[in-house]
């Protein structure tokens, strides 16, 4: 059975797969055509970690797929007083068809679909935002930008850059990842992108220098300088960032057609400016709205792989 753990466990041809599928669904709806692919089928939805898109996307993409969803908080489960996530996961995954996860630890929802009879879909963890990175690359498969992409990652070497790194692997384009010295991703993270890379084709390229990263790029995206959980670290961040906004200035360094792209919640003044964020070349609503489309073809996709 598959879950949707990480984009490093998919092939190139099933991370395709999955895309084309969702901008098919995507145009059933455009017309009017919810079909019920997932007709009574229940997601359980587990939240340690907060969100806006997350649960309206997952709620909103099970419903219209003729299922529901079960929105569960860390407070309504009792993971939050002990119970092993074995026992937990057996359980819900008795009674639901599908679980999509958000919480911190990836050894967490590892563990879970270890035990789990259905289906796990990675919602987030502080490692890896995987459905986010689905989007961004429907995104840009709808906008022409996945033929031979550039794409320049400014910012925090977190899940998202993480991410970055597995899906340029995998599918063998051009990534650069620039960060403030001690904010870089994960050494192992990427290590393991570099020998996909090997099979692939791909360019991973890791700098301080957010001007070299950007110039001739096809594709500009970053995320914020502080996650949940590191509000403490907010003021040190800020002035450790400072030289890594996307601004027009920066944007000028890039390929005159290139796009801008950003998961939100954007902080604007901080990492993108808000010339850029509301640009021509911003194409986040587009991306954000992706969210919800991407993810039923990641459920459905799953829900046909189930026995396989």
């Amino acid at each position: 059975m598959k879950h949707f753990l990480s984009l490093r466990d998919f092939s190139k041809e099933e991370l395709l797969e999955i895309v084309d599928l969702a901008i098919c669904i995507k145009n059933e709806a455009k017309k009017g055509e919810h079909i019920p692919y997932m007709e009574g089928k229940t997601l359980a939805m587990i939240f340690e970690k907060n969100s806006t898109r997350t649960r309206v996307s997952f709620e909103a993409g099970i419903y219209q797929l003729g299922g529901i969803g079960l929105f569960l908080s860390g407070k309504d489960l009792q993971l939050g007083r002990g119970e092993p996530i074995r026992d937990t996961a057996r359980v819900i995954s008795s009674m639901c068809d599908m679980v999509m996860i958000r919480t911190y630890e990836q050894e967490k929802i590892e563990e879970f679909a270890k035990f789990s009879k259905a289906p796990v879909i990675n919602g987030l963890t502080d490692l890896y935002h995987p459905v986010q990175l689905m989007a961004d690359y429907m995104t840009m498969v709808e906008l022409g930008r996945d033929k031979n992409p550039v794409v320049a990652y400014i910012g925090d070497g977190n899940n998202m850059a993480n991410s970055w790194l597995n899906l340029a692997g995998k599918l063998g384009f051009e990534i650069r990842i620039a960060s403030p010295k001690g904010y870089e991703p994960l050494e192992w993270v990427v290590q393991q992108a570099e020998g996909y890379a090997k099979a692939s084709g791909a360019k991973i390229v890791v700098t301080n220098d957010p001007k070299e990263a950007a110039k001739g790029a096809t594709v500009l995206t970053t995320d914020v300088w502080t996650s949940m959980g590191q509000e403490e670290e907010y003021q040190k961040r800020l002035n450790d960032f400072d030289g890594f906004i996307i601004d027009e200035a920066l944007m000028a360094l890039a390929d005159k057609d290139a796009i801008f792209l950003h998961c939100l919640p954007a902080h604007r003044g901080e990492e993108v400016s808000e010339g850029v964020l509301e640009g021509a070349q911003s194409h986040v609503w587009q991306e954000a709205e992706n969210r919800l489309h991407v993810q039923k073809g990641i459920m459905v996709w799953l829900e046909k792989h189930k026995r396989q």
